[in-house]
């Protein structure tokens, strides 16, 4: 299906800033026409557990830890990764809890801006660096109670400068900051990830070359049981970092047929397993499957980095297949250009890999 937009399409800051009701394209519904979005509160606290990344990059990675990260990935497909000892054991200068509070400061200030200001970054046409909220594919589709900021950061060479705020004045240099930082962090993740299955080091970080950084605002909304700030999926990615907001709860998890929230650990990320790193494995490790909620009268942020492989053609490794562990998944191509589609759709793309038997 081609992309298209809605004309007329407003952000949820300008539906709110106008008063309006809650818009039927918001509202997600079942085939009964009950509402599906689930009650917040019944929601149980995960049990995820908070990895110390210092351990991860150091050459001799504990059987312990090694198996701890490889557990966390096969029950939840994520895990929070501790970055106060990466300042002194990776690299000499990192992401200090002070530096993610101005991460999430610069993404709270854009946001603040006048709609007209924040207009001058819109996304133009099919292209998903800029301003903006919901690529619309169909007239019946559902949209997600978000504003967001996506912006490509690698290679280079893709970045579009034009879509990068210039107010606030320090955004450029944090995000360009940023993204160095995110890229050390990913390596080392990547290369534990491959050591717990028993593979080469370098069997998913030499995939890798590509992220992505959208940054999210979940204004409040009046009506919380009829929306979602991002409807249930997981991600395309090799693997996602999210920086979650300090106060306000809302990523939830799904594990069986029950939602679990996410805790909020201030000073770590958030590690998610994407759709790739789930092909690659062999389902060794499980891409999560995960939602936003909204809050009734506070807004949250968050700040979400996809880093993708630089080919789309992926399939398990052969390392992980033999007897005792068939091949699940059949090589596929263009994942990330189906996956939008699906997206919109309600559907997991990785269903299309799935090999039933």
């Amino acid at each position: 299906l081609a992309k298209m937009e809605l004309l007329g399409s407003k952000t949820v800051q300008e539906v709110l800033i106008q008063g309006e009701q809650v818009p039927e394209k918001y509202i997600h519904k079942v085939e009964d026409g009950g509402v599906q979005v689930p009650d917040a509160s019944a929601a149980q606290l995960m049990d995820v557990p908070v990895i110390d990344l210092a351990l991860l990059a150091a050459s001799s990675i504990s059987a312990d830890e090694l198996e701890k990260l490889r557990s966390a990935l096969s029950a939840w497909g994520c895990f929070q990764v501790a970055l106060t000892n990466l300042v002194f054991q990776v690299i000499n200068h990192g992401m200090s809890p002070e530096f993610l509070d101005e991460v999430r400061e610069i993404t709270k200030q854009f946001f603040a801006l006048p709609v007209e200001d924040k207009k001058k970054y819109l996304r133009q046409g099919n292209d998903v660096q800029g301003y903006g909220n919901d690529v619309v594919y169909t007239e019946q589709q559902k949209l997600d109670w978000t504003d967001r900021l996506y912006l490509t950061v690698f290679p280079h060479d893709n970045r579009k400068l034009e879509v990068w705020p210039e107010n606030p004045e320090s955004f450029r240099r944090t995000l360009d900051q940023f993204a160095m930082e995110l890229n050390v962090v990913t390596k080392t993740v990547l290369k534990a990830m491959t050591r717990s299955l028993g593979l080469e080091d370098n069997c998913f970080s030499d995939l890798y070359g590509n992220m992505d950084i959208r940054f999210n605002l979940y204004p409040p909304c009046p009506r919380p049981d009829l929306v979602l700030g991002f409807k249930s999926h997981s991600d395309s990615s090799l693997i996602t970092h999210v920086l979650q907001d300090k106060e306000v709860e809302g990523l939830q998890f799904l594990k069986g047929d029950e939602w679990f929230r996410a805790p909020i650990v201030p000073d770590a990320l958030l590690i998610i397993v994407g759709d790739q790193v789930e092909i690659l494995s062999n389902g060794a490790f499980k891409g999560a499957v995960h939602q936003v909620v909204i809050h009734p009268d506070k807004e949250r942020i968050s700040v979400a980095a996809f880093c993708y492989g630089e080919s789309y053609k992926i399939e398990p490794f052969e390392r992980l297949v033999d007897e005792s562990r068939p091949r699940l998944y059949r090589k596929i191509e263009n994942y990330g250009d189906i996956f939008m589609e699906n997206y919109q759709k309600g559907r997991r793309t990785i269903e299309e890999a799935k090999i039933y038997v």
